[in-house]
């Protein structure tokens, strides 16, 4: 357990060791995502404390005094953030607690030959230097024909979140490599990447509950287990702060998140998938009768068997099923596939190799 508590302490500390103990006003903006027309990309502006000469640079005593500053740094209200992207520039103003969220207008044209563009940010406060950083904006292909929106956790990746300390576990402990993919997770989620077509390129945005410490050791997972690395990995940020203790709902911010998605790319389709063990069905089963002509299918994985859960799914599947959209309560990724490739959404061979990998 004291190998656990490091490595959850160490997890912390992360995000401060950017600033090699300096201290200072920083900009942290997230990697964005959006259409020809409009981006959306988030961050946050604050201050934190620098370390004194007497804290070593590595080790438990560092981690515990990064953490500290964690907690203690503030975020900058009413700051202005200039954000440009290509010819496109906006203003926007962060909240009580520093964060911003940006919905940029595409006016000025991006290049159409790449699907990443640069975006820089830049803060001027009164009396120091300007804060500046930049970050990345995902805009899909012209043949994206479906928007594919997953939850990670025991979708994608088995972390066990009905036992809470299991769940942390798998999170902190476990390097990326010892993390287990569900079987056939990584061929379902190229098959629908790809389309029937094999050149669609759709779009896969991955919404999970963790904290944004983690997000390195996610896209880490990605890449070994040779799962689409979607553009935005939209996690929460926990709120390790002084005046907000506690996380946000998860269902809340999938729910926002997804609202977003689905208004920033009106003509197309979407997929969602998710899985039975928290809030994924009754999150989803709201989007559809918001959008009940957008959800093309629901796909949800079985982690556990408890009867009023799965009467609660089964209801929800009966609630939608007039707006053509099928509610799949899954027991592998073959089952999702299956359905998938009868719906049209994904080719035969996909299909296949589903089928073989679930069985390996």
């Amino acid at each position: 357990m004291s190998g656990f508590l490091r490595r959850l302490l160490h997890i912390a500390a992360r995000p401060m060791r950017r600033d090699r103990g300096q201290g200072g006003y920083v900009v942290h903006p997230y990697r964005g995502y959006g259409s020809r027309h409009e981006v959306l990309l988030m961050g946050r502006v604050f201050r934190q404390a620098a370390l004194g000469d007497v804290i070593p640079r590595y080790g438990v005593l560092r981690d515990l005094a990064d953490v500290i500053r964690r907690v203690f740094r503030r975020g900058l209200p009413q700051v202005t953030v200039e954000v440009t992207l290509g010819e496109n520039v906006t203003k926007v103003t962060t909240d009580r607690d520093g964060y911003f969220d940006v919905l940029l207008s595409i006016e000025h044209p991006l290049p159409q030959d790449s699907a990443w563009h640069h975006a820089e940010l830049h803060v001027v406060l009164p009396g120091v230097e300007p804060v500046q950083s930049f970050t990345e904006v995902y805009i899909p292909p012209t043949e994206a024909d479906l928007l594919v929106i997953s939850d990670i956790d025991d979708t994608v990746m088995y972390t066990g979140v009905a036992n809470k300390l299991r769940m942390l576990h798998r999170l902190f402990v476990k390097q990326a490599h010892q993390r287990m993919a569900f079987p056939g997770v990584a061929a379902f989620y190229q098959a629908l990447h790809v389309g029937r077509s094999g050149k669609a390129k759709r779009p896969i945005l991955y919404v999970s509950r963790g904290p944004w410490s983690i997000y390195e050791m996610l896209e880490e997972f990605f890449q070994l287990n040779r799962i689409p690395v979607g553009p935005i990995l939209f996690l929460r940020e926990w709120g390790i702060s002084w005046r907000k203790p506690w996380p946000r709902r998860a269902e809340d911010h999938k729910y926002d998140l997804i609202q977003h998605m689905l208004e920033m790319r009106d003509e197309l389709p979407c997929v969602l998938i998710g899985d039975s063990g928290q809030h994924d069905p009754e999150v989803y089963a709201r989007i559809v009768h918001e959008y009940p002509e957008r959800i093309r299918a629901v796909y949800i994985r079985r982690v556990e068997r408890k009867p009023d859960r799965e009467r609660a799914i089964h209801a929800l599947r009966e609630e939608i099923r007039h707006t053509g959209c099928d509610l799949v309560l899954a027991e592998d990724s073959a089952a999702m596939a299956e359905h998938a490739c009868a719906q049209g959404l994904i080719a035969e061979e996909g299909l296949e190799q589903v089928r073989r990998t679930s069985q390996s």
